[in-house]
């Protein structure tokens, strides 16, 4: 079994963190987490008893600078990692969870210690959204995927998030620099960033946030919202499927090293053998 890290950066996020480390903490063990707060007039909460957590100076005040400062100190902590004994970094942020399908009846570190990794390995993105009329607040208390059933099938969210080389990941950890992709079958990223109406009021109002330049951004992610609500939701394996291949093929002018699907607006309803995992 290959030695497997994960590691994130957070602000004032405390909600989705908590559920990080419970899940990344059953998958690698919490001696294998490095969390990083994102300003040293944060508090390093309880529940991160047993990891790796420290307080950094804050880097940057806007959201575009200090998202490049974020990612490169995030590499570098990675290449740190990945020389002193681990086969495998995993880079994501606050609110994202890889995860294997149940159905392969693998945990997440089985699943990566079989796979053959080069330099980089992506799992499809799947943006969770909250279908308005028929699913209520979130809480912190029932796991999401109990709460949440609808996803928008995208590239923004397809990232290489697990890195066996010491490489540069560009902002968000959307890729690679200077190296290719390779998503692989039966493992997703489900991002729940924006899968809650209410709680992305409340960000809007973040004086935080605000000030560093993210309200447009997150209005602009509450899209996801809308489209949850108001499309069809399509079956997951064979739309799932589809996009696997499309995106592995499809590139934007812009970025070979990112993956795209042709602007399709794809919801899918999530199944049911994935209800407990989160």
């Amino acid at each position: 079994m290959k030695k497997i890290a994960a590691l994130t950066m957070v602000r004032n996020d405390d909600f989705y963190l908590s559920k990080w480390v419970e899940y990344y903490g059953a998958q690698f063990g919490k001696e294998n987490l490095y969390i990083y707060f994102d300003g040293t007039d944060q508090q390093i909460a309880p529940f991160c008893e047993g990891i790796h957590a420290h307080l950094h100076e804050k880097i940057g005040n806007q959201v575009v600078a200090a998202e490049k400062g974020r990612l490169k100190f995030l590499s570098e902590k990675a290449a740190e990692l990945l020389s002193n004994g681990y086969d495998l970094v995993v880079g994501v942020d606050a609110d994202e969870f890889i995860i294997v399908d149940p159905k392969t009846g693998k945990s997440l570190r089985e699943f990566l210690s079989g796979q053959k990794i080069d330099v980089c390995l992506s799992a499809l993105g799947l943006d969770f959204g909250q279908k308005v009329g028929e699913e209520e607040d979130i809480t912190s208390e029932t796991p999401f995927l109990n709460q949440r059933h609808y996803a928008q099938i995208g590239t923004r969210y397809t990232k290489p998030s697990i890195v066996a080389r010491p490489c540069v990941w560009g902002s968000g950890f959307h890729r690679v620099k200077g190296h290719n992709f390779h998503i692989a079958k039966d493992l997703y990223l489900f991002h729940f960033g924006y899968f809650d109406l209410k709680r992305l009021q409340d960000r809007f109002s973040d004086a935080d946030r605000l000030s560093q330049g993210w309200g447009k951004h997150m209005k602009k992610r509450s899209r996801t919202i809308r489209l949850v609500s108001q499309l069809k939701a399509r079956d997951f394996d064979r739309w799932t499927k589809f996009a696997r291949l499309c995106q592995s093929a499809v590139r934007p002018p812009y970025a070979w090293n990112k993956p795209a699907m042709f602007e399709l607006r794809i919801v899918v309803r999530i199944p049911e053998r994935f209800r407990d995992i989160i």
